[in-house]
């Protein structure tokens, strides 16, 4: 049965409005994954199909969709982005909302959907603070279907060296492809999540399990000269192999 959701969420960053502006119009490589940049105007196309329906730089940026490409489970979809100064505009203040209409599924769409906000809006504050202007190669690919069990993300976790008391917020030596040792922060973890955080890269782990789809990841790599496709190979070999061990 289709029925309409909304999810809000707000929050202070230290990056200028103008920096927020930059992230979620041009630069969502850097948090999310490289879209089509808008149209800088009322009207004007944004990304998946969208039109743009405010656009007032840099302070509310608005797109909306109907019938949305590539996502049989909904019909409408608005992002609604708010962006005031803080602290002289040293900081910003950001609300961000998104509402449209799931048509199938309804409660798991929607408790996924909430839980991925959180994940990503964390992970943008991780790159304004961090990675902000940086050069990025992005990459996102799902385990095997054996990711999806229960207790998959635990498996990963368990790969990359964290116990299962590691707290958010821990630094860590975290194990990556071929033996490669990760210095890192555990920037997130709670069960549905886990972000690490290198000088370089935010690694970005989806506990889509819960929701009966397989583990994701997505990697944000600032370092210079890398190769996304490179890192894609290293880094979805790593998590097949997670899932290979009998």
């Amino acid at each position: 049965m289709s029925k309409e959701f909304e999810i809000a969420r707000e929050f202070e960053v230290d990056a200028s409005p103008e920096k927020v502006w930059e992230a979620v119009t041009a630069g969502t490589g850097g948090w999310l994954w490289p879209m089509e940049a808008p149209e800088p105007r009322e009207g004007g196309k944004g990304p998946f199909g969208s039109t743009i329906t405010a656009w007032d730089p840099p302070h509310r940026y608005t797109n909306r969709v109907e019938d949305v490409e590539g996502i049989s489970e909904q019909t409408l979809n608005q992002l609604d982005y708010t962006i005031e100064p803080r602290d002289e505009g040293r900081r910003a203040w950001v609300r961000y909302v998104h509402s449209g209409i799931f048509v199938d599924d309804w409660d798991n769409q929607y408790d996924a959907a909430g839980r991925h906000t959180d994940f990503y809006l964390h992970t943008l504050r991780q790159y304004l603070e961090h990675f902000d202007g940086r050069q990025v190669a992005f990459t996102t690919f799902d385990g095997p279907d054996s990711s999806k069990g229960a207790d998959a993300l635990a498996a990963v976790g368990r790969a990359l060296g964290l116990a299962d008391d590691t707290a958010e917020g821990a630094r860590i030596r975290a194990r990556g492809p071929e033996d490669q040792v990760l210095d890192a922060a555990l920037d997130f973890r709670n069960p549905y999540f886990i972000g690490l955080r290198t000088d370089d890269t935010l690694l970005r782990v989806f506990g889509r399990n819960h929701w009966g789809y397989p583990v994701g990841i997505s990697v944000h790599d600032f370092a210079p000269g890398a190769d996304a496709k490179a890192v894609e190979t290293a880094w979805k070999g790593w998590l097949d192999g997670v899932f290979s061990q009998p």
